[in-house]
């Protein structure tokens, strides 16, 4: 599997999708690394991705410290205890979730973080994240935390959701974007939209997502 041919079709879909939605801009594909090696990662670089994402601690470091000139996203649940060990080599989080979290990450790092608020859109048990009504007030509780920055919203749609259903959730999170973004929050300019990925990301461009993060689809 070529990952430069893979990107090739990826990025065909996503101007399909583009033309479709009549948007101009084109979302950032984040390479998401977690099931592939180091020189796996490098050939996603070498074929023009430039930001990675690792949902694991020790896969992240050690891809952050091999490949050089990448921008690095932490994808993943990020337990409090273990903040320390990676949050100064985070570009961006895309796990905000809870208080104890982010008083954690306001402790632990020395510069601002970009961060995005993981919103469980879809209401599922099994999944992370705050529900949709939660999400205002959790980023006003955020006020006095000056080292994070909340970028966007993220969300992971239902594995075996359907075209519509997928829209359903798409439309849902981009609505509560752009509630935050109207509230004009010096600390939560909440202009991005991570959400999409191998098997749904051309429904997310269509709905308005700034951030893909695709995996098997591109890298295997």
């Amino acid at each position: 599997m070529d990952v430069k041919h893979n990107l090739q079709q990826i990025e065909s879909e996503i101007q399909s999708a583009m033309q479709k939605s009549e948007r101009n801009e084109a979302p950032t594909i984040i390479a998401v690394t977690k099931y592939v090696t180091i020189d796996r990662a490098k050939e996603a670089v070498d074929a023009g991705i430039t930001h990675l994402g690792e949902n694991r601690i020790e896969g992240f470091l050690e891809k952050q410290s091999a490949i050089t000139g990448v921008t690095m996203h932490f994808i993943g649940t990020l337990q409090t205890r273990k903040v320390k060990e990676v949050i100064n080599h985070v570009d961006y989080l895309h796990s905000l979730d809870r208080m104890s979290l982010a008083k954690e990450i306001n402790k632990r790092a020395e510069k601002t973080i970009n961060c995005f608020v993981q919103v469980n859109i879809s209401d599922e048990a099994s999944k992370h994240g705050l529900k949709q009504e939660e999400v205002l007030g959790f980023i006003r509780a955020l006020a006095d935390y000056e080292r994070i920055c909340v970028v966007g919203l993220m969300t992971m749609a239902p594995i075996d959701a359907t075209d519509e259903d997928l829209r359903s959730y798409f439309k849902a999170l981009k609505a509560l974007q752009l509630n935050v973004q109207s509230e004009q929050i010096p600390y939560a300019p909440c202009t991005e939209l991570s959400m999409g990925m191998s098997n749904d990301y051309a429904i997310a461009v269509e709905e308005g997502a700034t951030f893909i993060r695709i995996g098997t689809k591109l890298v295997g």
